[in-house]
């Protein structure tokens, strides 16, 4: 039962990240911890999962859009400096800020997305 539920988190986290362009760690992150992984566990291995499927997303984007802006190096340079940061952060933090932090993100989002 257990590796049917990762299945169906896979295919739903998949499909989230298809549509909105890396979103699945929002479905990914508490349906992992509701598997009861720790905080810190669920956040790492959603990060390990959407990274294969970012690529994947990404080629299919390719074919419809161009990435010639010299922008996505700046933003790709960026990025990864900010995620190198942020998981020397995860380390140091207690999983309570964690958790408070990824909600207020995710209500934050939330408005947003709906105001619009």
């Amino acid at each position: 039962m257990r590796k049917l539920y990762f299945c169906i988190l896979g295919i739903i986290t998949g499909i989230t990240n298809g549509l909105f362009g890396s979103g699945g760690g929002i479905i990914a992150v508490p349906m992992l911890k509701k598997s009861g992984m720790s905080t810190k566990e669920s956040h790492a291995t959603s990060l390990a999962l959407t990274l294969p499927l970012s690529i994947t997303s990404c080629f299919f984007y390719m074919r419809s859009f161009s990435f010639t802006d010299m922008n996505l190096i700046y933003l790709i340079i960026s990025g990864l400096a900010g995620a190198f940061l942020g998981g020397m952060l995860m380390k140091k933090l207690p999983n309570t800020y964690l958790k408070k932090a990824f909600g207020i993100i995710l209500i934050i989002s939330g408005i947003r997305l709906f105001l619009k």
